[in-house]
C-alpha cells in the first residue's frame, strides 16, 4: 500500500516523518493500515512515546504490517 521499500524523510521526530509519509498517499486506507502495524526503531520495538521523542540522529524505522500465521 505504500508502494515503496524504502523512503528517506527529514523530520525532528518519527512521528512527524509518518505525518508526511501519509500527506505523500493518495489512497486514504494508507493511515488506518498504518496505525495497525508494529514498529522498530534501530531493531528495537516502538512505543508510541518513542515517536514524539526529538530525533538527535538519523535512525532506521522499520514498519512491520499486521500479519496472522502460526500452525
Amino acid at each position: 500500500m505504500a508502494g515503496v521499500e524504502e523512503e528517506t524523510f527529514q523530520a525532528d521526530t518519527i512521528a512527524e516523518a509518518f505525518r508526511q509519509a501519509a500527506e505523500s498517499r493518495t489512497d486514504p486506507r494508507f493511515s488506518s493500515v498504518f496505525k495497525a502495524c508494529s514498529l522498530l526503531i534501530d531493531g528495537v520495538t516502538a512505543h508510541p512515546a518513542d515517536l514524539e521523542r526529538p530525533l538527535e540522529a538519523p535512525v532506521r524505522v522499520e514498519v512491520l504490517p499486521p500479519f496472522a500465521g502460526g500452525a
